[in-house]
């Protein structure tokens, strides 16, 4: 059997279905309930108590002090760097490898990506390889870490925990700060996933977490700003809700803000969501187990399973093909979407894209070679239950 069949062959044994979606939300919950009472109360709004409790609860599962929702991810990234103090004209450290919303976070922001290598062992930032290319490129000038060539200075890194891999924030952290740059992590991917114990996301300044239709949590759209800095949080919620000053009845806004507050519908789905993670978590957990099982025998392939001293969330399950077949991967590609199995190719590298192409950054040798062996799975977590 072909390369390509055997493992159309193996996914539909794990996923015990005809036709299977990449990932799909699971409501099985107090969806219903929650969502109904805003219709029935009327506070569908940015306004509302489960906008307030949707906050405490990401708090509390991610052991942040605070969290401020927002209505996507792109929006919670741009204005995380903006608290980070990213201005015009700074360029920001960002990984090749990710989702084009990373770096229109930056753009938004009115920065410049500036493009840096992955690494093997966790598909995000390489910190051995971004220290030397760091070490080549910046001089330090009244105290600010600048690009030597540019001219600009580095105002933040920011690393992605893809498909919930965390990064090894411990070595970003202390490479951060010996050049003083800022991290404001892109937790997009990754709730639920944990380093030695601590949840992605709060090892940075502050973060952002997504809550798309296609994430582990959902809101329909939306997203969060979590830190452990009161003074951010309480900026963030302020430039979130159109610089208001709190008043009864008085429009006073004191300076450029954003229409970016979460409706309390959509928070609503998300804390009846949240109340099922740690489930959806061990779903996806298992689910790996079952994939990793099902595709040991076949040659050339192997599943992408979690670092040591990480606990990762699979949000997508990732099939990493061997060099030597890596020329195969549109023929899989091609053979599972046709047999009803949905399965995607990785991102295409931020680096190559056309508004991107010309910006700074770092040779990504590594970055090129996993975007060229990279399949990801259906990932959904009722998938344990159908395959049960």
């Amino acid at each position: 059997m072909a390369l390509a069949e055997l493992i159309t062959e193996r996914i539909r044994r794990v996923t015990g279905l005809p036709r299977v979606a990449l990932h799909e939300p699971s409501f099985k919950g107090n969806e219903w309930v929650y969502v109904k009472e805003c219709l029935d109360t009327g506070w569908v709004s940015s306004v509302g108590s489960y906008v307030d409790r949707f906050e405490r609860d990401l708090a509390e599962v991610t052991g942040a002090a605070h969290a401020v929702v927002v209505s996507n991810g792109t929006s919670g990234l741009q204005v995380a760097l903006q608290l980070a103090c990213v201005r015009a004209g700074d360029e920001v450290i960002i990984p090749a490898l990710s989702f084009v919303a990373t770096a229109n976070a930056v753009v938004h922001c009115g920065a410049t990506p500036h493009f840096a290598d992955s690494e093997y062992a966790s598909l995000g930032l390489g910190v051995p390889a971004l220290a030397d290319h760091l070490a080549s490129i910046v001089e330090t000038r009244s105290g600010v870490s600048v690009n030597r060539h540019t001219g600009q200075r580095i105002g933040a890194i920011v690393p992605m925990h893809t498909f919930g891999h965390p990064v090894d924030m411990p070595a970003l952290m202390d490479l951060a700060q010996r050049h003083g740059i800022a991290v404001v992590e892109d937790a997009a991917e990754s709730l639920g996933s944990l380093i030695d114990g601590r949840h992605t996301g709060t090892h940075g300044l502050c973060a952002m977490l997504s809550f798309n239709g296609n994430k582990i949590v959902t809101t329909g759209g939306g997203g969060a700003i979590i830190t452990n800095d009161v003074t951010l949080a309480k900026r963030a919620k302020h430039l979130t809700t159109t610089a208001k000053q709190p008043h009864p009845w008085a429009f006073f806004h004191d300076e450029v803000g954003y229409n970016f507050r979460l409706p309390n519908l959509n928070a609503a789905l998300g804390c009846a969501q949240l109340e099922q993670l740690a489930g959806f978590v061990a779903a996806k957990r298992e689910l790996a187990l079952r994939y990793a099982d099902a595709l040991q025998d076949v040659a050339g392939v192997k599943l992408f399973t979690e670092r040591a001293g990480t606990r990762a969330n699979y949000w997508l399950q990732t099939l990493i093909l061997d060099a030597d077949v890596a020329d195969q991967r549109d023929a899989i590609l091609a053979s599972t979407n046709a047999a009803g199995q949905m399965t995607r190719p990785v991102w295409e590298l931020l680096s190559t894209l056309p508004m991107y192409a010309a910006c700074p950054g770092m040779d990504t040798p590594i970055a090129r070679d996993l975007a060229r062996r990279i399949v990801n799975l259906p990932s959904s977590p009722q998938l344990v239950k159908a395959a049960a």
